[in-house]
């Protein structure tokens, strides 16, 4: 086996995942490696795999496959696949599994999601240290009976599965969908496909160079085409997936950007017809109308650090239903606990199907609050520009400060949160305030003390 330097494995060993540029940081060697290694700590016999449609992806994961098998695991390859998909993958073989990605980031970058059987993450905290610890020791796995190495495709499956989930019924809507290049380019037909929708497809063609606009929807630019579409075609509703389509964002009838924290409260809401006073997760930069909506509904609003790892874990000590993060990821208990950001576009689609109400009109219970979005500070001492935030806002009446995650200011009318970025020389704040007036106010005031350069 080749061997791999501790700066190569540090750059691409992430907190949740497995990412870098290919082929100089993540190559085929390092694939087979990581498959052998995946093997001896999750102790599987069988596993499951999926890539996406980056130029890299298949051979990265057939390499990883046969590392796999070398150590003695039967490997199911489904192929093209969203992130989500493998998921699902994982959820009904029961497998452990692997999903070769790099989700939004650009072209020229690769890398591996992992998980254990029934979708359960495995992050530096549950597994990733361990796997990364065997490739730094070039120790190999070799069983005696080379792994079977097959090809499913769950693709069907999948599509009737979300659909049980959240079956849309009512009007027929017209529908536009910007796929970016990605994997909702073959996802989104199979599930859609199947209902009674008026759809205008927006590049679709499975195109990992992103010849049209990075797949990265929380980003506004990239939604641009799809907004001036909606409103050219007088759909009902826009979505927009990110490269490995576990992400799902919204564009009303009038092209207006929906809040991923719009559509949380609504999915909770929905998911707390099925299972009255059930517990919902939200993050702490989720907006505060998304718990005060799920107390009025009789739920358990739950708040949790940012991260999946954070939320999936939550969701199983609490038995959530449902979590929602403001990045556009949406878990669901009922999906092993996993993101899809198909079926939360499935959801919003069922809400807006049973009503005669445009989207504008359906979301308007669920907007409560302004919020500044994420804003990126370039600083050289992250810790000192917490530390004077802290000391400014410690002991001002009605004001409570945590630390869950970063450092929270919050008020009655108001809050903000500043966390420093894990890879990165960056603060990020979000705040929110109940009108547009006392978010600025507050937002400026913490840029203020921030300072930095915008980044």
């Amino acid at each position: 086996m080749a061997n791999f330097s501790s700066d190569q494995l540090d750059a691409v060993f992430k907190a949740y995942d497995i990412r870098g540029t290919y082929d100089d940081q993540i190559n085929e060697p390092l694939a087979w490696a990581i498959g052998n290694a995946f093997v001896v700590v999750t102790d599987a016999d069988a596993l499951v795999i999926g890539y996406d449609m980056r130029p890299s992806s298949p051979g990265l994961a057939a390499a990883f496959a046969d590392g796999a098998a070398t150590a003695g695991a039967d490997v199911t390859l489904i192929g093209l696949a969203s992130t989500d998909q493998l998921y699902f993958a994982s959820g009904l073989m029961e497998r452990p599994g692997a999903m070769f990605t790099a989700s939004h980031n650009p072209a020229q970058y690769n890398g591996i999601k992992l998980c254990r059987a029934l979708a359960a993450p495995v992050g530096m905290e549950t597994g990733l240290a361990e796997i990364k610890d065997l490739v730094a020791r070039s120790e190999v796995k070799t069983h005696s009976l080379k792994g079977a190495i097959t090809d499913v495709d769950v693709l069907d499956a999948y599509a009737d599965f979300l659909l049980g989930l959240a079956p849309v019924a009512g009007r027929r809507l017209k529908v536009v969908v910007d796929a970016g290049n990605g994997m909702a380019g073959l996802t989104a037909p199979a599930v859609l496909g199947k209902l009674d929708l008026a759809v205008t497809e927006m590049y679709y063609e499975l195109d990992g160079t992103f010849p049209n606009h990075e797949a990265n929807p929380i980003e506004p630019a990239n939604l641009v085409d799809l907004q001036d579409k909606v409103r050219e075609t007088g759909a009902d509703i826009g979505l927009a997936f990110d490269g490995d389509a576990d992400r799902c964002f919204l564009v009303d009838q009038a092209g207006a950007l929906v809040s991923p924290s719009v559509l949380t409260a609504l999915i909770a809401v929905r998911e707390l017809r099925k299972e009255p006073g059930a517990a919902i997760i939200h993050n702490l930069i989720t907006s505060k109308g998304v718990p005060e909506i799920v107390a009025e509904h009789g739920g358990k609003p739950v708040r949790t650090r940012v991260g999946h790892s954070f939320i999936k874990a939550k969701m199983a000590e609490t038995g959530a239903i449902f979590g929602g993060e403001h990045s556009g990821h949406f878990y669901f208990r009922d999906f092993w606990r996993a993101d899809s950001g198909m079926l939360a576009a499935l959801h919003a689609l069922a809400a807006l199907a049973e009503s005669e109400q445009t989207l504008s009109e359906v979301l308007l219970p669920y907007q409560r609050h302004v919020a500044s979005g994420e804003i990126n500070s370039r600083v050289t001492d992250q810790q000192a520009v917490l530390t004077q935030i802290k000391q400014r806002y410690s002991g001002v009446d009605g004001v409570t400060i945590d630390e869950l995650d970063g450092l929270s200011v919050i008020a009655a009318d108001w809050w903000f949160n500043v966390r420093a970025s894990n890879t990165e020389p960056l603060l990020r704040l979000n705040a929110e305030g109940m009108d547009t007036a006392t978010m600025e106010q507050i937002r400026d005031e913490a840029l203020q003390i921030i300072g930095g350069e915008r980044a």
